[in-house]
């Protein structure tokens, strides 16, 4: 028992020394980034430090020590970012533009890494194209918000590129990357939309037909109870629990429990948005990025400078050329007129990190990714979210001058 005893505590000592250099890396990442007058963003900060305390480098800090805080500040991004989208973007002619658009992406992504990389299997191609076409729309809103662009023309036009971005992969790896067949996995999706339908109309069914329920969690909005809040948590854990239930990425869930929450309390409820960002960007969504940041292998990245530059420009050619063209040549009746505008909007678009994290931890698992190439992607994908943001934060203020 003594021994039992003795490896509990052990292994607590170690989370908790781990979660002290995260938490101590969350508190300095803002500062540093006050420093470059926010052109280099709180979360490239917030990945780096990450990667200097992680095992590759420092070794002070484990990504394992603090699992599930992570997973959850990963859901509590994807969650913020659903919860953010308005729907409406997606279902117009804007919304199916941004739709093909993804796909003319993977398509080409697919075919460059195939003539590229002929000996690898379908799937191996397959994770790789998937990663180059993915939009980081949870890690670009803090970025948009802090710009002031979210209701700008130029801002939905992101949330758009961005939500098809990111559902597009999720779906994506769900079918593709997957040991069942396509068939199974269409099926096991339309199963999970059923669940996640019937999760988002039980607390409405609840809250129209029980007389007292809408008062009383009212009334306990504030204060030592946070109703509101605590039920947010639990749609969020609940759909991702649903998602892991089912095989899915949790990012599916998180995702989908945002759009949820959006129709449930509308997005006028600034209390609860408020109450939301406060636990995720204050608490648990740098812990995600941080974590992120301690998979990445800087000696894996620095012994093939090539591949990271080949990965970084291929990421730019796949997912922001065709949003340009899309933008540039299809009229969908909100086109950016200005050329600037149209740049910037490519540039976001490009920007991908976390489904890139989602997409190369899948890969390794499934042995279709080396941990090199692994850690030179998620590499590329940070450093689009570092430079991509930082050029189109350049070229937006001449625009509006």
């Amino acid at each position: 028992m003594s021994l039992l005893a003795e490896a509990s505590s052990s292994g607590t000592d170690a989370a908790i020394v781990s979660l002290f250099w995260i938490v101590l890396a969350a508190v300095l990442s803002p500062l540093v980034s006050r420093m470059f007058r926010g052109y280099v963003p709180d979360v490239v900060i917030l990945l780096v430090l990450g990667m200097v305390l992680g095992p590759h480098m420092l070794g002070w800090s484990a990504p394992d020590d603090v699992g599930i805080l992570s997973q959850l500040g990963l859901g509590m991004l994807f969650l913020l970012a659903g919860y953010e989208l308005d729907p409406e973007l997606l279902g117009g002619k804007s919304g199916r533009v941004a739709i093909v658009t993804w796909l003319s992406g993977l398509v080409l992504a697919l075919v460059v890494v195939t003539l590229a990389v002929p000996a690898e299997g379908f799937s191996a191609h397959i994770a790789v194209a998937i990663a180059l076409t993915s939009t980081a729309l949870g890690t670009l809103l803090p970025i948009i918000k802090q710009s002031g662009l979210l209701d700008t023309a130029l801002g939905r036009a992101v949330m758009a590129h961005g939500a098809v971005g990111e559902l597009g992969p999720i779906v994506a790896m769900s079918v593709l990357l997957t040991s069942r067949s396509i068939g199974a996995a269409v099926v096991v999706l339309v199963l999970f939309g059923v669940a996640a339908v019937v999760i988002g109309a039980v607390p409405r069914h609840i809250a129209e037909h029980v007389p007292g329920v809408r008062t009383a969690v009212s009334e306990m909005r504030g204060g030592t109870v946070q109703l509101p809040v605590r039920v947010v948590v639990a749609l969020l854990v609940s759909l991702m629990a649903v998602a892991a239930e089912f095989d899915l990425d949790i990012v599916l869930g998180a995702f989908a429990a945002g759009l949820i929450l959006r129709r449930l309390v509308g997005p006028e409820r600034e209390g609860v948005g408020q109450s939301l960002e406060v636990i995720g960007f204050g608490v648990l969504i740098p812990v995600f990025f941080v974590t992120s940041g301690m998979g990445i292998d800087v000696t894996a990245v620095i012994g093939d400078p090539v591949l990271w530059v080949a990965l970084v420009a291929s990421i730019a050619i796949a997912r922001g050329v065709p949003v340009w063209l899309g933008e540039r040549f299809i009229d969908h009746g909100a086109n950016l007129e200005v050329e600037r505008e149209r740049t910037q909007l490519a540039l976001y678009a490009a920007t991908g990190l976390p489904i890139i994290v989602a997409v190369t931890q899948v890969a390794v698992d499934a042995d279709l990714m080396s941990t090199a190439v692994a850690s030179t992607l998620v590499a590329a994908g940070a450093t689009t979210v570092l430079v991509f943001p930082l050029v189109a934060r350049l070229i937006g203020p001449r625009q509006n001058a």
